[in-house]
């Protein structure tokens, strides 16, 4: 299939060559020109704006946005807008307010599927967990390419209508704030209890065969591995928090309560407060390097 990506981020760049691996044909485009010509290095043929990119795709397009929420996703729609027929098909792979894709989606010629994408940049060589809204039809021509770069046919699903793959993304990210939470506090307790202990140990442990075993408890033994016991420098300021606000706003409309999820985002949230760090936040700080290689904050010497 030929496929025109839009972004070439960590994430997007991933998207190009899971896909170009797949024998793919892949035309590429981003406003950082040294990106392009890395993509174009990998197999990809490059695209000097959206327009130009848009000009080589085929009569039926295919086109991925992987560019950050917002403005940007408008932006890249509004230019390809006048190229885009109700044949063509739009991806949004990026982390987009469910309503802003609902909107979009009746706004757009093209077929639109926004594309909640968990897997952090570990999915160059896992492949991500694709969770997609909006048109049936659109999904199963999209098929070979979620096969691509997902982890296989079992890591993506149509959710259903428009705006559901990023609502299923948003909450999934509510819950990885509570689980963020939860391992911090009990590292925290084994931090300041009663034993002293090696929590790249302990951790370990847990990994192999414990009922709280888990990708991000195996993020925690490498935080530890890397760190020290004390997790060294790192700070306990954690940055983020705009999808699990999101959920927390969300739960409040549909009268649902989440009190895990609100206290993980207050804790968050409170970890920018000037005040004594705690443990358990700096562990998340290190967590968000861990499974999306996000810039660990440090304290000052």
């Amino acid at each position: 299939m030929q496929l025109g990506v839009i972004g070439l981020g960590r994430m997007g760049r991933i998207v190009v060559d899971r896909t170009i691996a797949e024998g793919h044909d892949i035309v590429a485009f981003d406003l950082d020109e040294q990106a392009v010509a890395n993509a174009a290095d990998a197999g990809a043929t490059p695209a000097d704006s959206v327009v130009d990119l848009a000009e080589k795709l085929g009569d039926e397009k295919r086109i991925w946005l992987m560019v950050p929420a917002g403005a940007p996703v408008d932006a890249a729609l509004d230019d390809l807008e006048s190229h885009l027929s109700e044949q063509d098909i739009v991806v949004d792979g990026g982390n987009s307010h469910f309503e802003d894709s609902t909107r979009r989606a009746e706004g757009t010629s093209a077929a639109y599927l926004d594309c909640g994408t968990s897997g952090g940049p570990a999915g160059a060589e896992l492949g991500f967990s694709l969770m997609v809204g909006g048109p049936e039809w659109a999904y199963d021509e999209m098929c070979p390419v979620f096969d691509a770069v997902a982890t296989g046919p079992a890591g993506h699903n149509r959710m259903g209508p428009a705006g559901s793959g990023h609502y299923v993304k948003m909450v999934h990210n509510g819950v990885e704030y509570a689980l963020m939470q939860t391992y911090g506090e009990g590292f925290e307790l084994l931090a300041e209890g009663r034993y002293d202990l090696d929590l790249e140990n302990v951790a370990r442990t847990w990994n192999n065969g414990a009922v709280i075993r888990s990708w991000l408890l195996e993020l925690c033994e490498e935080a530890f591995r890397e760190e020290g016991t004390d997790l060294g420098d790192v700070d306990d300021y954690i940055a983020g928090g705009s999808t699990g606000t999101w959920t927390v706003q969300e739960a409040l409309e549909q009268e649902v309560p989440l009190p895990l999820i609100y206290q993980a985002l207050s804790e968050r949230f409170g970890s920018r407060a000037p005040e004594e760090g705690r443990f358990s936040r700096r562990l998340a700080n290190r967590l968000r390097y861990g499974f999306g290689r996000h810039e660990v904050a440090r304290r000052e010497e």
